[in-house]
């Protein structure tokens, strides 16, 4: 049983102010060694529950935010020696888990909420329904058959990936106190609902399906001012709707991005 463990920070327990997240923050050391300890929760997990691999991939911002020798030595890491930003994830892999969701862009009383960008982008789409980068993953898992069955992070993210996914398991770790701050469940309550979450997850796999939009896809990406729109609107295959939309009809379910 292999499980592939994607991972971003906002999400993360023991993060409750929106300058943690900076790199150059006082308190970002300490946000990144919470991330260590929620996804090293979410590796017992999944050994508890019955995985006999786990591969774990360092996903916010591009990387750069795991502290190695905390990670449990359980764990494979993914240096995406391939240079996707999927790294190896393949059809080997079982099932995938979540870890340090945010809820998508406009998602009320959020922590964090955005789709990629919170700066560029408003609202993104595929086949006419609005989503974020829970989504985003489960349908690039969805393309090598893998599905999405366990999330953490803030209560928002975790009612999204319950309106997306069925079944899942998913570790409520804070609550959104409007955008910028949160209020936080204890630490330990935290990790222990991470952990409990994964080690259910491991059962529900032989009843969860992938996540795959109806072909072609229709993607459609409005951003938040037309001159971030003008780059966008020159790629092949992407034609401008407006100043501030783009849309692109594509099969290709690893090319998610106009």
């Amino acid at each position: 049983m292999k499980i592939y463990i994607h991972t971003d920070l906002e999400g993360i327990s023991g993060i409750d102010n929106i300058e943690m997240i900076a790199n150059d923050h006082q308190r970002h050391r300490e946000a990144v060694e919470n991330l260590m300890l929620d996804l090293n929760a979410a590796v017992d997990g999944a050994f508890a529950g019955g995985a006999d691999h786990v591969t774990v991939l360092d996903s916010h911002g591009g990387g750069g935010n795991f502290i190695l020798e905390m990670l449990d030595k359980r764990a494979e890491n993914d240096t995406k020696p391939n240079k996707k930003w999927w790294g190896v994830l393949d059809e080997s892999y079982d099932a995938t888990f979540f870890i340090g969701a945010h809820a998508m862009a406009g998602t009320m009383n959020a922590f964090l909420d955005h789709t990629q960008s919170s700066l560029t982008w408003f609202n993104y789409s595929v086949n006419k329904r609005r989503m974020g980068e829970l989504g985003q993953w489960a349908i690039v898992a969805g393309a090598f058959g893998v599905p999405l069955v366990m999330v953490s992070g803030d209560e928002a993210a975790c009612v999204e990936a319950r309106q997306f996914f069925s079944p899942v398991e998913t570790a409520i770790v804070k609550t959104g106190v409007g955008r910028n701050r949160a209020k936080l469940v204890d630490l330990e309550e935290a990790r222990a609902r991470i952990r409990e979450s994964a080690r259910c997850a491991i059962p529900i796999i032989k009843d969860a399906h992938p996540f795959v939009p109806t072909k072609p896809m229709e993607i459609i990406l409005e951003f938040t001012r037309a001159d971030y729109c003008d780059g966008a609107a020159t790629h092949k295959g992407v034609e401008r709707l407006d100043a501030r939309t783009v849309r692109k009809v594509t099969d290709d379910s690893l090319s998610l991005f106009p």
